[in-house]
């Protein structure tokens, strides 16, 4: 068994390869020699989490897309009109969020020469305990940012072993994780899952962004 520990833990004890930013510029750190990833450590608006927290799962957005970055937005929209969201200040507040956590990953990738026209963009309603092995993500980058539920966990390991700590990012903030693509990348020995979940009956809503050069959907 592996013991959790809370971010205030993870600010007094850092792991190797993982930075922590207290404003979106903090991002940046991820191009940083040995930086596998950056946490922005934000709170919601108030009543955010409880607003999300308390929703019927079925008026969850989900999607898995393609997107040009300036369709973000619109798109977001869309999806929570679908779904039949709830109207109003907490919902404006989500589509704006995903929009803007959409331009600062891309303005990242840019950065670090990681040509970012598009954005693989997921929304996911998670009740399972899907990826819940400790894994690196084969891709360039990813974001992910857990609205609802508990957030993604990720430790240091070594060989294929779990991580004999683990480490929870809370809600709502945003976790910036370099892949087995990202250039030059030495490995730390960082690894991420998502939290086991089945059987608890809880919901989790989870958004993931990937850099696309292509509008080719490679779900």
């Amino acid at each position: 068994m592996v013991a959790s520990m809370p971010l205030r833990e993870i600010m007094r004890d850092r792991i190797v390869g993982v930075g922590m930013a207290k404003a979106p510029d903090g991002l940046q750190k991820i191009r940083h020699r040995g930086c596998s990833a950056v946490i922005w450590n934000r709170t919601p608006p108030p009543g955010f989490v409880r607003w999300i927290d308390c929703l019927d799962p079925a008026r969850l957005p989900r999607a898995r897309v393609v997107v040009p970055l300036d369709e973000v937005a619109a798109t977001v929209a869309a999806l929570c009109t679908e779904s039949a969201m709830p109207p109003g200040e907490h919902c404006d507040w989500f589509i704006d969020d995903v929009a803007r956590l959409a331009l600062l990953f891309a303005a990242q990738m840019s950065a670090a020469g990681i040509d970012t026209p598009f954005l693989r963009l997921r929304l996911d309603a998670v009740t399972t305990d899907s990826c819940r092995r400790f894994h690196v993500d084969a891709v360039k980058a990813r974001l992910v940012c857990t609205y609802r539920g508990p957030g993604t966990q990720y430790g240091t390991a070594r060989g294929g072993d779990a991580p004999a700590t683990v480490f929870d990012v809370p809600p709502c903030a945003p976790i910036l994780l370099r892949g087995t693509l990202w250039p030059a990348n030495p490995p730390t020995g960082l690894v991420h899952r998502s939290p086991p979940i089945a059987g608890t009956g809880r919901t989790r809503l989870v958004l993931v962004l990937d850099p696309m050069s292509a509008p080719v959907d490679a779900f």
